[in-house]
């Protein structure tokens, strides 16, 4: 896997958590996503001062907010399926504009937007900050096992060569007049995803034959530097430690 193998997400940079390594980063951004959502969802502030430290985060990341909400499209099902929950629930119902609403509703919506979207943030801020390499160099150094490390850096590696190959075959299609319109065309789409299937596993099998006669023997080379600092450690805890005296004061209170 090339060195100079990165993904859109991932902004270069030179800030302090450009700089914390990724067995501190990873941790650190669980502990939080773990607080998160351990929060009692009546606690509404505590979401807000959570959104606050992310934001400190991106500040001192300089990753800038445009960056970050053009990537949070990936929430997408789950906020509509926040909107529907009100509409369906059961129990105790309000008048909000002239609707109908369940209250158990309205609370699971706002529980799961919160909770959601905190967790979709912070996953960016790791990705923007980390490169794809380096994230799996920590997952190594966190005692991930070895096979699913490898597993996903070839994910990461051949990912781009199975899109493009859909790009490909989308040309292809189009050249020859093709031009997807109603659900009459699904059979079309359905047999390019099974010859996309077929040529994905065609390549892998040629790639772990390459390995081999390279001398593969069920462990991938990766080159490791020096462990992290008790003082890198210390700032990577911060976010979580944070959010930890925010939710035990929201429980208290």
């Amino acid at each position: 896997m090339g060195a100079g193998h990165h993904h859109r997400i991932f902004r270069p940079g030179d800030s302090v958590v450009h700089r914390l390594p990724p067995e501190c980063k990873i941790p650190a951004l669980a502990g939080f996503v773990l607080v998160v959502v351990a929060t009692s969802r009546e606690c509404m502030w505590a979401f807000g001062v959570y959104a606050l430290l992310l934001a400190g985060v991106a500040v001192a990341a300089r990753v800038p907010a445009g960056f970050v909400l053009k990537r949070m499209v990936i929430e997408t099902p789950f906020v509509l399926f926040a909107v529907i929950i009100p509409f369906i629930g059961l129990g105790e119902r309000v008048e909000v504009a002239g609707l109908s609403l369940s209250v158990e509703g309205l609370w699971a919506a706002w529980n799961i937007l919160a909770k959601a979207t905190l967790g979709v943030v912070a996953g960016i801020l790791l990705a923007a900050t980390t490169e794809p390499r380096a994230m799996l160099l920590g997952a190594r150094r966190l005692k991930v096992p070895p096979l699913l490390v490898q597993i996903a850096m070839f994910m990461l590696r051949y990912m781009d060569v199975i899109v493009d190959e859909m790009r490909r075959m989308r040309v292809a299609r189009e050249s020859r007049g093709f031009t997807p319109r109603d659900i009459r065309h699904l059979p079309v789409v359905a047999r390019s995803a099974g010859a996309l299937f077929i040529r994905s596993y065609e390549r892998g099998e040629r790639v772990h034959l390459a390995m081999m006669s390279r001398g593969y023997a069920g462990a991938m080379p990766m080159a490791d530097g020096p462990g992290a600092s008790w003082r890198q450690w210390a700032t990577a805890a911060a976010l979580p430690a944070a959010a930890l005296v925010v939710a035990v004061a929201g429980s208290l209170w």
